[in-house]
């Protein structure tokens, strides 16, 4: 295969997809990333990430529709699956992408032995705090944020560099207006809203653009002051 061209085309990506429409892609720099959802039910989000100059690709959740994925994939191939937690509605198709690809599976340590009981699919890297993914020669860092599940992560591709912003992937921890369900749980509840804002709206800047589990995207700056909101109302 041959490696993309370096120089980005312009984009009029805003992150408003839906089940059975066409993908949005997105291009920066280095990286490549097509949001595209499936299902039209749950309308679950997946994010295919491909770096530009090595034309290695990563699927962040194989939600479902492994026939709609596996084409964004393509003849490029596929190096690494990242479930974002263990719900099943978030890695319905894994077992058949992977089949397909070969690709390694990445899962936050907690929850990585609920996915593999759910999909029958080993979880090839568990991952915590510190740990990240490439995408080529591009970095993914993983984010734990328990609260939503156990071992739910965030995964943060940092643009700054390039005279970007950060871009985050969120899974279900974090929406525009809110945090994820913690399902009546108020210690959960207070732990997934700590760990958002200590580990995502404190580490990172307003300009950061994130991509949700479900829905559309949002900034963390555009977010920010709702937070207080957030605690009071418990949801």
């Amino acid at each position: 295969m041959t490696p993309p061209s370096d120089t980005p085309a312009p984009s009029d990506y805003d992150g408003d997809v839906s089940p059975g429409g066409p993908a949005q892609t997105r291009e920066l720099a280095h990286l490549v990333i097509t949001k595209v959802a499936v299902d039209p039910e749950m309308s679950n989000n997946c994010y295919l990430l491909r770096c530009r100059h090595t034309g290695e690709q990563v699927l962040v959740d194989a939600a479902a529709d492994a026939a709609t994925l596996l084409g964004l994939v393509g003849e490029a191939g596929l190096d690494t699956v990242v479930t974002t937690h263990q719900h099943w509605d978030h890695h319905r198709a894994l077992a058949e992408v992977v089949a397909a690809t070969g690709a390694e599976v990445v899962v936050g340590t907690p929850d990585a032995d609920a996915v593999t009981e759910q999909t029958g699919v080993t979880a090839t890297r568990r991952v915590g705090a510190g740990d990240t993914v490439a995408v080529g020669d591009c970095t993914l860092q993983v984010v734990p944020i328990a609260g939503h599940t156990p071992g739910s992560v965030a995964l943060v591709y940092d643009d700054r560099p390039s005279g970007g912003r950060p871009h985050l992937f969120t899974g279900d921890s974090l929406f525009p207006g809110g945090v994820g369900n913690t399902f009546g749980d108020e210690a959960a509840f207070a732990q997934l809203v700590d760990e958002v804002e200590t580990k995502l709206f404190d580490a990172l800047p307003d300009e950061t653009w994130f991509y949700p589990g479900h829905g559309g995207d949002s900034t963390l700056g555009a977010e920010r002051a709702s937070i207080p909101e957030w605690r009071a109302r418990g949801w």
